[in-house]
């Protein structure tokens, strides 16, 4: 219905909007149409689809409201020729309410009042400005209720500022004037000033609404709803009233001069304050929106984390007083063994410690180290690495560990386990597969969100739910070892036949292939449809059910295969095969040249993960704030992009800040255009606040490792999730590190 005016607006072709509103209306997925069905949508992206998706959904809601305004008016038998013109061609929700304010269901307004004292007459005279003795005039309306002129000629102004509030004109030229001109003001509540001081940058605030970045908006509104700050939003009171001025005022007599005082009445009674609220409104969702995507990218960027795959690890969650809890997972997760351990005293304690550490790498084969990255993190760390047994250690991220270890979830995986081996257990997995294990956690928890808390939840939580959903199908799934939460985002699955799959595994074992899948309870045809191609199952008979290539294209790889005059298992992998494979001979109706080429491209790596592999890193010899010293260079490890700068993770507990400024020696927008979460770099320390706890770095300004050819994001980055600290894009240090204040209330 809407193609047309999405298509213009998305700059796309009418044929593709087309194409993708009915793959959606048919329950396909949004990663599903983007892997495989390219020469539909003429290979649109996951992100096109979702703004395809988006605007569709807001093109239905603004017809339903449209309808709705039309059999309101017309039901009150007020609905005129000219007037459905006007809704006909209106095109923003704006206008429409504007076009529909006079015909709402009031409350008894002054207005309602004045005309219920019959001084409607009188208004209009006022409203003609005709050249007439006023006060005489307004003698004629004197009654019961009416017992002055004075009074009459209030009720009158009452009548005419509420048309002048009610009039489409002067509402759209007013709006234009608070889009260009309009200032964000906040001013502190004078007997909260101590209570308010994390607040105290916006004490007396002032910032034209066009150019305050999200952060900004978001933390004015917080004081704002927190009973800190008052807040207004308006333009200058003298060009507002100039305005409504020049569309009704025509003369200099004293109608003229009643008129002039209810266009004051009007507007600051009933136009700022509606306008005030709705562009209140209309920052607040643009606010969100800019947070919401940041989280998101943060988001991908963070499942999409290396991964150490398939390894025997043994996972210490650290602590002090209460020791470390140590747990060993096999190459599966599953829970081998625990074991807690006093490393932080210089006692028996500590032998012991090193004797159970040696007895479980030993008798259980360990591979591989994991290490929370909280409290005790760093020197846990070193304790191990003091051992040298050679294996590898890595310091995990363990933001959220603590949400998952108390959920339902982890209770359920582990009833006779405390919540402290569940947060190792999750550290652990995490090293193994973080997307896998993240999956288990709510998106807003796991330490990636700036006022997460203060933006539109359902918004959020369906975008982040997207997201999740993006990642687990970009990287694919093995059926037979997957958890129900990872299969609940696969596409076409959900929650009950990630259930169902779960429960058949149990009870037949392992799938053995992808049309056993079919087998599965409520697992339908279109299910089979949009989940199959993200379902690997490594091992089976037919070697294109570990690979992404999906069921439907099968008949087409084997007739490859024969035309080739050998076998499908001997195309895999042989690129110099399959270059030479002729793409036009298998175009039909069914397949065209961008998903014959997909199909090529994925028999050349078969199930290749898409993320890179994890890294080995080491942090310098410091562990806490205080050692952190003007002038240092030190290795770090990016934990969080916003867009006024990057947060790297030093080894000191506090992040440090690199303003978008100090990140490169060109002028950058972004921070994502030079750097990625995990990535590693060089950084130099430019100043250091004790106190106030905060780092401020440079990247730029380090060493040479940090050179132009070094700058771009590393293959192999390491495992080290991020924590996001802050909110969107303020134009200087000080600014970001005052967000810093807001979020944290320090």
């Amino acid at each position: 219905m809407f193609s047309q005016l999405i298509a213009r607006k998305l700059t796309l072709k009418p044929q593709q909007v087309v194409t993708v509103l009915e793959l959606l209306a048919e329950g396909s997925s949004i990663p599903f149409i983007a892997r495989y069905r390219k020469d539909m949508t003429g290979a649109l992206d996951e992100v096109v689809i979702q703004k395809i998706q988006e605007e569709n959904k807001l093109m239905n809601e603004f017809a339903e409201r449209k309808a709705f305004i039309e059999k309101t008016i017309t039901e009150q038998g007020k609905m005129t020729d000219g007037l459905q013109l006007k809704i006909n061609a209106a095109i923003t929700v704006s206008q429409l309410e504007d076009l529909y304010l006079p015909y709402k269901i009031k409350r008894k307004t002054k207005a309602v009042t004045a005309r219920e004292n019959g001084l409607q007459p009188l208004a209009e005279i006022i409203f003609e400005q005709a050249d007439v003795d006023l006060p005489e005039a307004a003698k004629a309306f004197i009654n019961d209720t009416v017992l002055t002129v004075e009074v009459a000629l209030q009720g009158a102004r009452d009548i005419i500022a509420e048309t002048v509030n009610e009039d489409a004109r002067v509402r759209e030229k007013l709006r234009k004037l608070f889009e260009q001109e309009a200032t964000l003001k906040s001013l502190v509540i004078q007997e909260k000033e101590i209570e308010a001081l994390k607040y105290k940058d916006y004490f007396s605030f002032s910032e034209r609404i066009a150019t305050v970045p999200s952060h900004r908006t978001l933390a004015v509104l917080r004081g704002f709803l927190e009973g800190y700050l008052r807040i207004a939003i308006e333009p200058q009171e003298e060009i507002a009233l100039e305005i409504v001025e020049q569309l009704f005022i025509k003369g200099m007599n004293s109608c003229s001069e009643q008129l002039r005082k209810a266009i004051k009445d009007s507007y600051r009674r009933l136009l700022q304050p509606s306008l005030e609220t709705e562009f209140r409104t209309a920052i607040k969702t643009a606010a969100d929106g800019e947070a919401i995507t940041v989280f998101s990218e943060n988001l991908r960027q963070l499942l999409l984390s290396a991964p150490l795959g398939s390894k025997r690890i043994l996972a210490i969650n650290p602590g002090y007083r209460t020791g470390c809890k140590v747990v060993c997972i096999d190459e599966k997760g599953e829970l081998l063994q625990t074991e807690l351990i006093y490393v932080h005293e210089k006692n028996q304690r500590l032998q012991d410690a090193e004797g159970a550490i040696r007895t479980l790498v030993s008798s259980l084969n360990m591979e591989a180290f994991a290490i929370g990255d909280g409290t005790a993190g760093r020197e846990t760390e070193q304790f191990i690495k003091g051992l040298q047994l050679g294996l590898p250690v890595y310091l995990v991220n363990e933001d959220g560990a603590s949400i998952y270890s108390a959920s339902e979830i982890a209770r359920q995986e582990f009833p006779d386990q405390d919540i402290t081996i569940r947060g190792a257990v999750s550290i652990g997995r995490r090293l193994m597969d973080p997307l896998a294990e993240l999956v288990k956690i709510d998106p807003k928890s796991i330490g990636v969100g700036q006022y997460q808390h203060d933006v539109n939840q359902p918004r959020l939580k369906e975008r982040l739910d997207q997201t999740v959903m993006s990642c687990v199908n970009s990287v694919g799934v093995n059926v037979n070892t997957a958890s129900k939460h990872l299969l609940s985002y696969v596409s076409g699955i959900g929650s009950s036949i990630a259930e169902n799959i779960i429960a058949y595994r149990r009870e037949k074992g392992m799938f053995k292939s992808r049309k056993e899948l079919m087998k599965v309870p409520r697992l339908g045809g279109k299910a089979y449809e949009q989940c199959a191609g993200f379902l690997r199952i490594p091992g089976a008979d037919d070697v294109l059910d570990a690979s992404a290539v999906h069921p439907e294209a099968y008949g087409m790889v084997q007739a490859m295969a024969t035309d080739l005059g050998i076998k499908v298992s001997d195309m895999i992998g042989n690129e110099k095969i399959l270059k030479e494979i002729p793409i036009k001979k298998y175009v039909s109706e069914s397949f065209g040249e961008l998903t014959i080429r997909d199909i090529i491209k994925e028999l050349q790596k078969p199930g290749l993960d898409p993320r890179s592999a994890v890294q080995l890193f080491e942090f310098a010899q410091i562990f806490s704030i205080e050692d952190v010293q003007v002038g240092m260079e030190v290795p770090g490890i990016v934990t969080n992009l916003t867009r006024f700068g990057a947060f790297v993770d030093i080894g000191v507990k506090q992040d440090g800040l690199v303003h978008v400024s100090e990140i490169a020696d060109k002028y950058i927008q972004d921070p994502g255009e030079v750097l990625k979460l995990n990535q590693q770099v060089k950084v130099k320390v430019m100043e250091v606040d004790v106190k106030r706890k905060r780092i401020a770095l440079s990247i730029k300004q380090a060493g040479s490792d940090n050179s132009k050819g070094n700058r771009r994001p590393l293959q192999n980055a390491p495992v080290k999730p991020a924590s996001v600290k802050a909110a969107v894009e303020p134009p200087n240090l000080n600014d970001a590190l005052a967000a810093l204040k807001i979020k944290f209330g320090k």
